[in-house]
């Protein structure tokens, strides 16, 4: 088993991927219909701290992280039908500790996150269709180890975590038709929380 700061994503077969985690690049396989382990490919770059996201197609999306006491841009694609690694678009901006979520159209927002001596407020948008990023609108303020979570109405919230004063107790929200940012508050502090969705990490 891995250490700590790795991700465990839930695939379609419901088989559970648990990848990286302090400087491990080696894969691993859970299968709940026979209580096992097993060893998948390895990623192309050691990473922890990073997001794995599971698309619309299966495959999962990894992004960032922190490799070798750098914060890296590195991304990479598992395919379980196949259970091989492909590297794809490198994120506009390295970070790590950040959140990732997939949004109703099938493609993945990675927001925040710490950005080697800086947070960040920055958002990114990748396209499974044509495997590239975007920048759009950022958050209101920075905000690393924090959540994002996609609502029923297809808005993504994003609350908690920390900024360069300390943990937050505020919250926004992205519309993504409108592609803006808004402010709300939550009632008390809070960071290192989970949300609701297993689709990232």
């Amino acid at each position: 088993m891995h250490s700590s700061r790795h991700t465990a994503s839930i695939l379609p077969s419901g088989k559970v991927l648990v990848l990286g985690g302090s400087g491990f690049d080696d894969v691993e396989l859970y299968d709940p219909l026979t209580d096992t382990w097993t060893l998948t490919d390895r990623m192309h770059v050691s990473r922890d701290l990073h997001t794995a996201s599971v698309l619309a197609n299966g495959k999962v999306l990894v992004a960032g992280g922190f490799k070798s006491n750098k914060i890296i841009n590195t991304t990479e694609l598992y395919d379980p039908s196949t259970e091989t690694w492909n590297i794809t678009s490198d994120l506009l901006t390295a970070r790590c500790d950040h959140s990732a979520v997939v949004l109703t159209s099938g493609k993945v927002m990675i927001a925040g996150g710490d950005g080697q001596n800086r947070y960040l407020s920055s958002v990114e948008l990748y396209d499974p269709l044509v495997e590239t990023w975007t920048s759009i609108d950022s958050m209101n303020g920075e905000r690393w180890k924090f959540a994002l979570t996609a609502l029923a109405n297809g808005t993504i919230l994003a609350f908690g975590g920390y900024d360069f004063s300390g943990s937050l107790k505020s919250a926004e929200l992205y519309v993504p038709l409108t592609e803006m940012n808004t402010n709300t508050i939550i009632s008390s502090k809070r960071n290192d929380h989970s949300k609701t969705s297993n689709s990232s990490n």
